[in-house]
């Protein structure tokens, strides 16, 4: 069963060819995008596992050093160990070196984000059992987690060729917070590990927003039930939203085709209403991204999702 649908999986795989035909793209804007995005998804990481950090305190604690006064010593290691843990990433990419997400791979990413602030478990296999807060999923019994984890790799390098690489990445996503093999620090490293699936395809990094957590947890609970649809749609929307900016920054004004506005300034322009909007970008039948909490399209999408409906019909 196929969990991408077919005209979000269209829509991606467009802009990321209009992305590789801007290429060679000019080294000091792909720079200052990647500092953007790592200090972007270092914050909202966190931020969803209860990190305090603000977006501007985050920046200025990896860049500057600065300790944020009235912040825990805890947030602060928090925000160093993974902006290192991307560092580390993006240099496996760079360097064109074709790591699959193996065992040593996963628990040398989770060392490193738990490096500073749990030593004593970084990079190991929780041996007791647990239950996570808020949710009615009981991970796996701990003597499980090693062959649960090389069960979900032999997956992974089965269904490669299979899946789509965006439905591949939030699947495996799933998978391995579904078992839970850490005591902590369980969703930072299963958002890592999908990034290192993703880019090694072409995609830009991807973040998941921590104004989006309420709806991350209930699609990823839906998941739990076998119910990947909504969970694929979600991580999809969010690899839309890399692009849309990626493109965005890079391409020469000279040849931007569409312009991205907010649903209010669309709906005036269109025979739908800023809510309808909204509805059919979270259904995945509409190309929209978000930019802090607004929700932005083009009205060339509205047509192109208006001329599919007639086309079905």
């Amino acid at each position: 069963m196929r969990h991408l649908s077919e005209n979000l999986k269209n829509s991606i795989e467009r802009k990321l060819r209009d992305l590789n035909n801007l290429r060679p793209l000019p080294p000091s804007a792909v720079r200052k995008l990647k500092e953007q995005f790592e200090i972007e998804m270092t914050y909202n990481s966190n931020g969803i596992e209860g990190n305090s950090l603000t977006l501007k305190e985050t920046f200025l604690v990896i860049n500057e050093g600065i300790t944020v006064k009235g912040k825990p010593l805890k947030d602060h290691l928090e925000a160093k160990n993974h902006y290192e843990a991307l560092e580390f990433l993006s240099d496996l990419v760079e360097r064109g070196k074709r790591h699959t997400a193996s065992e040593v791979l996963i628990r040398n990413l989770h060392k490193l984000i738990m490096l500073e602030t749990d030593k004593n478990w970084a990079g190991k296999y929780r041996n007791s059992d647990v239950f996570i807060a808020g949710s009615s999923h009981k991970p796996p019994s701990a003597i499980e987690v090693p062959i649960l984890v090389r069960n979900l790799v032999y997956w992974l390098n089965q269904n490669r060729k299979k899946l789509h690489p965006v439905e591949l990445a939030a699947i495996f996503h799933h998978k391995l917070v579904y078992i839970h093999p850490f005591f902590d620090g369980n969703g930072r490293t299963a958002r890592l590990v999908m990034n290192l699936l993703l880019m090694q395809v072409g995609y830009p990094l991807v973040v998941i927003l921590k104004n989006d957590r309420k709806k991350y947890y209930q699609v990823l609970n839906r998941a739990d039930k076998k119910d990947y649809t909504p969970f694929v749609r979600f991580i999809a929307q969010a690899v839309e939203r890399s692009l849309d900016i990626y493109l965005k920054t890079l391409t020469p004004a000279s040849q931007i085709k569409e312009k991205y506005l907010s649903l209010s300034k669309i709906s005036k322009q269109v025979p739908y209403s800023a809510k309808y909007l909204n509805l059919l970008i979270r259904q995945g039948k509409l190309e929209g991204h978000k930019e802090g909490r607004i929700w932005l399209t083009t009205k060339e999408a509205v047509g192109r999702y208006i001329k599919n409906r007639k086309r079905k019909r």
